[in-house]
C-alpha cells in the first residue's frame, strides 16, 4: 500500500472522520492512522461527529428497548 505525501497532508475526508471515530468507539485505531488524524485532522471535526455518533447510538438503543418492551406486552 504506497501513499504519497500529497495523499498525506490532505486533511481527512468525512468518511475518514467518521471511521476514526467508529473505530475510537470499539478502540481499536491503528497507530498509523491515529497519528494522521492528529496531525492533519481539526478536533471540531471529531467532536462534532462523534457527539452525532453518541446521539444516533443512544437512540437506537431507546428504540430497540421500545420495540422489546412492546412486543413483551410492558
Amino acid at each position: 500500500m504506497k501513499s504519497t505525501d500529497n495523499e498525506e497532508s490532505k486533511p481527512p475526508s468525512l468518511l475518514s472522520v467518521l471511521g476514526s471515530v467508529m473505530a475510537s468507539m470499539f478502540g481499536v485505531q491503528s497507530s498509523r492512522k491515529r497519528e494522521k488524524d492528529f496531525v492533519h485532522g481539526k478536533a471540531w471535526h471529531y467532536i462534532i461527529i462523534g457527539l452525532m455518533v453518541t446521539v444516533v447510538f443512544v437512540l437506537t438503543l431507546w428504540a430497540v428497548v421500545s420495540i422489546v418492551m412492546k412486543l413483551a406486552g410492558l
